[in-house]
């Protein structure tokens, strides 16, 4: 019987290389259903074990996915992490559907949708527990870089959109605030090791985003 177990294990394995060989070599695209599946269990791992106690293994069978799916998808735990990130703060952000309350303030306050406590107190663990995994982005060219893409692209596209409809000077440094919006929810996680709600990007809206874009103080490129 042990034999039978294993020829069987073996056939599986190979059966799920062959399946992902034709879609590759067919040019058919990745089924992303699949991949979210493993982003999500690879996010639920690093909130419960952290960066440095995941395993590429543990989220396979998180995912109840085979091992070779998620080597040939993510070819190193950073990778898959990274991607992860992306995708845990891009999920309910769509440039297709963005708020339009008739003012900035209302529209980045309406992008930040209410979170249940169990959400946010795992997003906080999540970052919490990144640990080595911040220090290997540092070092590689462009590291870092991804993870909060998403948000800084419907930011963007929101303080544009009150420049235009004449909220603010046509000089506003959209790209600057853009940054200081990130920076501060990096900081606010990973920092000070806590949740960036509502509160607190209503005060750095009121406190330092909207007196920055109405006062410019010099011409910039955005």
């Amino acid at each position: 019987m042990k034999k039978i177990k294993t020829e069987t294990s073996e056939q599986s394995e190979v059966a799920e290389l062959v399946a992902d060989k034709p879609a590759q070599k067919s040019g058919r695209k990745r089924d992303h259903t699949r991949d979210a599946k493993i982003l999500e269990a690879a996010i639920d791992i690093l909130a419960e074990a952290g960066f440095d106690g995941m395993t590429m293994d543990m989220v396979a069978a998180q995912a109840k996915a085979g091992k070779a799916t998620v080597y040939r998808r993510w070819s190193s735990k950073a990778e898959l992490v990274q991607e992860a990130l992306t995708w845990m703060n891009r999920s309910h952000l769509e440039l297709e559907h963005l708020p339009d309350t008739g003012t900035l303030r209302g529209d980045l306050l309406a992008l930040l949708k209410p979170q249940s406590i169990e959400e946010g107190e795992k997003k906080l663990r999540v970052l919490m527990g990144l640990g080595s995994f911040l220090q290997q982005m540092e070092l590689s060219e462009g590291g870092g870089i991804g993870i909060f893409d998403s948000w800084d692209t419907l930011n963007r596209e929101l303080i544009h959109r009150s420049v235009a409809r004449g909220e603010f000077p046509a000089q506003a440094d959209v790209s600057m605030a853009c940054q200081v919006i990130v920076s501060m929810a990096a900081y606010r996680g990973l920092v000070q090791r806590q949740p960036f709600d509502r509160h607190f990007y209503a005060t750095l809206i009121d406190s330092i985003l909207l007196p920055a874009l109405k006062n410019p103080q010099t011409a910039s490129h955005n």
